[in-house]
């Protein structure tokens, strides 16, 4: 979208650079196509960004929380766009690559009738309806496969993971692969660039990081040999992110109150190449725990939650990622109390951090150096957590 003082600037320079540019001697043709060139290079400079929407689910309210997010001079600002009431406590959310929906669901209920929600929403992102759907499980994180032809979902409280086909119009059906492996605490589901494999992190005294071959066309999932990839002890690997390049897989270690990063090799298997630590020497462990894990889309570097449930340490902890997909600790970045999901606004401009103790919504501006700056932040219902961005 262009604004109208964007707009009227980009009239004024067409009217404007002909009078001031053309030689008398210049020919017509070349005239104009000096012209619109160069006009067309300063409007780019002067155009505002795009406006985008912020999807977070309510637990506690039952709702669906519309944020509109407008960029105003390196800022943002937020404002309550609308509240949509769902029938369940709705807790995890995420969207769909290429069509205008997102799917919504509950952490647990009955087996083979969890509620969740499947939202449409117009071209603009704002919302349009909404109806209701059941899934085999609850579940603390839901994605895409590459293909956008299943919807999967792991569970917090039973471990397992689903996998629902969508059909035409994305819309989830029965899970045609469940697979249960006696472990609780799973806590992330997704899929690499190249779609061909599926990991799954178990955090706590579950730790393990289970690794299988994924059927794109099918849905099935088979391991692969050895299945645990044996994360360090005391790690807990908890949400992922991949490189968009380099063959390299990253994890927030919940326990480990750090990063863990591993390589993922030819046939699939990951092989980890660092466990760090970021407290400093002497600090307790107790009452911290680290949760959402997310990449910039350069590939450049890695921000996580870090929460202090015991301890006044709530922050985002940074990371450069360096030429060999490793990453570097470059710093901590304070947070509203609690800060638990992480996404990137559409321009990757802004880094969104949802707090639940804090009930807030905060929105940093992400510097070429990788530091964080906060602009804004907006209130909202407590326990608040997992959100999207488009």
């Amino acid at each position: 979208m262009v604004s109208k003082s964007s707009s009227s600037s980009k009239s004024r320079y067409l009217i404007s650079i002909p009078k001031i540019l053309t030689p008398k001697n210049m020919n017509n043709r070349k005239t104009h196509r000096f012209t619109l060139t160069f006009a067309l290079l300063l409007a780019s400079i002067g155009q505002a960004a795009e406006p985008f929407r912020i999807y977070s689910p309510s637990s506690k309210k039952n709702t669906l929380w519309i944020i509109q997010a407008t960029p105003k001079e390196g800022g943002l600002e937020l404002k309550v766009d609308k509240k949509v009431k769902f029938e369940f406590s709705g807790r995890v959310i995420t969207a769909h690559p290429s069509k205008p929906l997102l799917y919504v669901t509950a952490t647990g209920g009955k087996p083979g009738k969890v509620p969740g929600a499947v939202v449409l929403l117009n071209k603009d992102g704002s919302y349009l309806k909404h109806h209701n759907v059941n899934f085999n499980d609850g579940a603390c994180y839901m994605s895409l496969d590459k293909e956008n032809r299943h919807l999967l979902g792991v569970s917090y409280g039973n471990g397992r993971l689903n996998v629902y086909p969508l059909d035409d119009k994305g819309i989830p059906g029965k899970a045609v692969t469940t697979v249960d492996e006696g472990k609780k605490e799973a806590h992330c589901v997704l899929l690499p660039p190249d779609g061909k494999n599926v990991y799954i992190p178990y955090v706590k005294g579950n730790l393990a990081l289970l690794q299988y071959v994924y059927n794109s066309k099918t849905g099935e999932v088979t391991p692969l040999e050895p299945k645990d990839a044996k994360p360090p002890l005391g790690s807990g690997p908890r949400h992922m992110a991949y490189h968009p390049t380099l063959p390299m897989v990253y994890f927030s270690n919940e326990q480990g109150i750090g990063l863990s990063t591993y390589r993922r090799e030819a046939n699939g298997q990951l092989k980890v190449e660092q466990d760090i630590n970021i407290l400093p020497p002497g600090m307790s462990k107790i009452g911290l725990s680290a949760s959402d894990l997310l990449i910039t889309t350069n590939g450049k570097f890695l921000f996580a939650g870090l929460r202090g449930h015991r301890q006044d340490f709530d922050h985002i902890s940074r990371y450069r990622v360096l030429e060999n997909g490793q990453a570097e600790f470059i710093g901590l970045t304070e947070a509203d109390k609690i800060p638990w999901g992480l996404t990137l606004s559409p321009d990757s401009k802004f880094l969104l951090v949802s707090a639940t103790t804090g009930a807030s919504l905060t929105a940093y501006r992400i510097s070429p150096n990788g530091n964080l700056k906060k602009v804004t932040s907006l209130a909202w219902d407590p326990g608040m957590s997992d959100l999207v961005t488009r």
